[in-house]
């Protein structure tokens, strides 16, 4: 089915140009300049010359015999719209197709033609589409009745600000990178200069694995880099911590126990080449013997990373973790403690204000000692940082319990809006 577009209405009606165009020549020859000046002059033209109705003799337009018999007999494009109500064959169809004088109904408008003036109680998608649902009377609702309440899909709150996390750390300029869940103590403790017989390493605070028990260390001329290092300072003026290494102990398998693991790894070149300066990130799942409370947990996702570059200083380092506060935290009140962590020197950790909770350490950061770096091959400054992630998702999902970002209660992750990470 077809039906006339507004040209071709226009010209059921007041005539079509080239025809308008004959009857005028007609009445008497007019100059190319006269002819411009008529309504659709260029549409006329182009059909009255290709018609062999017209030819232009001196700047003046004049008939051709042809066309002096023109308006005499039947034009089939004007017999042709004359028809378009009662049905068009496919050759009549596409002669005036080309002209954009009708258009081809579809099914959809069909349908909704046939509501067109009469009470519906429900949209379809053809009068969406047609736009015929101004044409209809909707049935009226009573709006005083509460409805049953509808709960649209939506990722978990926590699960969309993680992304929104990572989002916005690769928007700030930071590479992502990426380790194994189950690590070796050698790349989660001996590569960041921590002592074997640290407490830290002890069962009490670090899982271990019981099957398989050990993996493999990385290449020998590293190893013995870090083993020197630990033993009596290597090259990097440090007298170590003096003991006698263990690389069994450094082959233990244990689950990551901080995001830190990741950094000698990208440092060392074993990952690929290191691009300096760089700037470098991991948003990554953790875990750690603790006490179960409202800030604590046993497994955690960690916020970390590096920068390395020449003449890195402390209070860049200050500056970056004021602006991670700003960003991800959503707060300015924050403020810095002195801290020691056996792999940065000097180190600081960053706590940040909670409207409910008050003051919550969420992060710690240094400059990387030498005896972490030398043994990787770096001779330039590198600050590193890591978050708690999980604190931080408190602020801005406004929870009391680090617990309930996993909780399965369907009130909550139903009516819980969604926040975006920066607002």
């Amino acid at each position: 089915m077809y039906e006339l577009t507004e040209e071709g209405k226009k010209y059921l009606k007041e005539g079509l140009p080239e025809i308008n165009l004959i009857k005028k020549l007609k009445e008497k020859e007019l100059s190319f300049e006269e002819v411009k000046k008529l309504q659709n002059f260029n549409i006329a033209l182009q059909w009255a010359k290709k018609n062999n109705w017209v030819k232009i003799e001196k700047g003046i337009l004049k008939l051709t015999e042809k066309g002096k018999k023109a308006t005499k007999e039947k034009y089939e494009t004007e017999e042709f719209l004359k028809k378009v109500e009662k049905g068009l064959n496919k050759k009549e169809a596409d002669i005036l197709l080309k002209r954009n004088l009708i258009r081809k109904i579809t099914k959809e408008e069909i349908e909704a033609k046939k509501l067109a003036g009469k009470e519906i109680l429900n949209l379809t998608p053809e009068l969406l589409k047609t736009g015929y649902w101004r044409k209809v009377k909707f049935k009226p609702y009573n709006v005083e009745i509460p409805g049953k309440k509808i709960y649209p899909g939506k990722k978990q709150p926590y699960n969309r600000f993680l992304f929104e996390v990572k989002q916005k750390i690769v928007n700030l300029g930071f590479k992502e990178m990426r380790g194994p869940l189950i690590e070796t103590e050698f790349w989660n403790f001996d590569a960041l200069f921590q002592p074997q017989n640290h407490s830290a390493r002890d069962w009490t605070d670090t899982y271990q694995l019981k099957y398989p028990k050990f993996g493999k260390l990385p290449k020998k001329e590293l190893v013995e880099k870090v083993k020197a290092t630990h033993e009596n300072g290597w090259i990097t003026g440090s007298k170590g911590w003096g003991y006698k290494w263990n690389s069994e102990k450094a082959a233990r398998l244990m689950p990551r126990a901080h995001d830190t693991a990741i950094s000698p790894r990208y440092l060392s070149g074993l990952k690929g080449k290191l691009e300096i300066p760089g700037k470098y990130f991991s948003l990554v799942r953790c875990f750690r013997p603790d006490v179960i409370d409202s800030t604590h947990s046993l497994e955690f996702y960690q916020l970390g990373g590096f920068v390395i570059a020449e003449n890195l200083t402390f209070k860049d380092l200050l500056g970056l973790l004021k602006m991670f506060a700003i960003e991800f935290a959503g707060t300015e009140e924050i403020k810095f403690y002195g801290d020691y962590y056996p792999f940065t020197e000097p180190s600081v950790q960053l706590s940040a204000k909670h409207p409910k909770l008050g003051w919550i350490e969420f992060g710690g950061a240094g400059i990387f000692r030498e005896e972490l770096t030398k043994p990787l091959g770096i001779d330039i400054p590198v600050i590193a940082w890591g978050l708690g992630v999980d604190r931080l998702a408190m602020f801005k999902l406004g929870i009391k319990d680090i617990r309930d970002l996993f909780t399965q209660d369907l009130k909550w992750l139903r009516e819980k809006e969604v926040i975006k990470c920066q607002q």
